[in-house]
């Protein structure tokens, strides 16, 4: 019974839910995928193809799909979370047994007519189980120990699956995104301490078992003029064009390295680079204040959550979301070591040829609990 007054929290018209539509979220939302189409109109040379008009009508797609999974009662998202997360994990199994390699990852499901990266989805599989679990047990049993027995063995099922591909920086972000939504439920912050503590003296084992190409990321951040034309190249060319956009920018269509091709991967992990050297610092920082506007607005959403359950799902889209804005700003201006993550809605997928994420209705869900 418990269960069931913490996923119906009342019915909700039709009427209901059209007149609360936030509006302002979705045109948040609209806008950055627009800043997305622009980007890669420039990244194109002034040409629709190969990137800009593919992303826009990806974009549109998951637009409309995620305004219409945001009128989903939560009680289908609570009978959906366990069994989309263990499909999730198969579909790791599967691809780390048979996947497509792309980038010396083998990270997708290839069904010929669309690539699937699971890595993807289990982001939104993850928020769904945790937010499940913890939807029905009282503050005072989310603090005992054997709470997080479950929760951790959820984390870490996909995480070493999605590390095995390799991807170390979507393991990175299920992790930090996994724990963050472990401590919104109410788990001591002593437990998280003490995992730092741990994690910080198994650094040494870390780097034993860390591939060659994942050392030499971190030495590279650690020092990029040692190999300015090799492993240092692309944090090199993506500090000169964001310093060679200084205040307002060199103007849209205007910026060298990435017309020149000096930029690696402009349509993709650097396209924040390519806003900077275009947009200036003025740019840049319009376009992180509507991520910042962004963010509120899912916290008022999570705020205004009607059950536990609701709350967690908007909390943890809105980890992933932040996790994915801050690691890709910090990557491209050298703060930490170069790890494939784009920038999230403007950006939809990694490689350019690959529709498979799902970013964009990652956003949609839950809006009216």
């Amino acid at each position: 019974m418990r269960i069931i007054q913490t996923l119906d929290p009342g019915f909700m018209s039709m009427g209901d839910k059209l007149s609360r539509f936030p509006s302002i979220y979705f045109m948040l939302i609209a806008l950055l995928g627009f800043i997305g189409v622009m980007a890669l109109y420039s990244a194109g040379s002034a040409s629709w193809s190969p990137w800009a008009l593919p992303h826009a009508i990806r974009f549109g797609i998951f637009f409309v799909g995620a305004m219409i999974i945001s009128f989903f009662h939560p009680r289908f998202w609570y009978t959906l979370a366990y069994p989309f997360y263990s499909v999730c994990v198969l579909m790791l199994i599967t691809v780390n047994v048979m996947g497509a390699v792309g980038m010396g990852a083998q990270r997708w499901i290839d069904l010929g007519f669309i690539q699937i990266q699971p890595s993807e989805l289990m982001k939104v599989a993850l928020v769904l189980a945790l937010a499940r679990f913890y939807s029905h047990r009282t503050v005072e049993e989310t603090r005992r120990f054997s709470a997080l027995l479950v929760p951790a063995i959820l984390i870490a099922i996909p995480v070493a699956l999605v590390i095995i591909q390799p991807d170390l920086g979507t393991g990175i972000v299920l992790t930090a995104a996994g724990l963050a939504i472990v401590f919104l439920a109410g788990a001591p912050l002593w437990w998280f301490g003490l995992g730092a503590m741990l994690s910080a003296a198994a650094v040494p084992v870390i780097w034993i078992f860390m591939r060659d190409y994942q050392k030499k990321r971190v030495l590279t951040f650690l020092n990029p003029e040692t190999d300015p034309l090799g492993s240092g190249y692309h944090i090199t060319q993506s500090k000169i064009a964001i310093g060679s956009g200084g205040i307002a920018g060199k103007g849209y269509l205007e910026g060298s390295q990435s017309h020149l091709d000096f930029l690696p991967e402009k349509q993709t992990d650097f396209v924040f680079t390519l806003l900077a050297e275009e947009w200036g610092f003025i740019g840049c920082m319009s376009l992180l204040s509507i991520v910042f506007i962004l963010l509120m607005k899912m916290s008022n959403v999570a705020r205004s959550a009607r059950t536990q359950f609701s709350r967690l799902i908007m909390q943890g889209v809105a980890i992933n979301y932040f996790l994915y804005v801050v690691i890709n700003t910090a990557m491209v201006m050298g703060l930490i070591p170069v790890v494939g993550v784009p920038f999230p809605l403007v950006i939809l997928w990694r490689n350019g040829d690959d529709g498979s994420d799902a970013r964009v209705w990652h956003c949609g869900i839950d809006l009216y609990t």
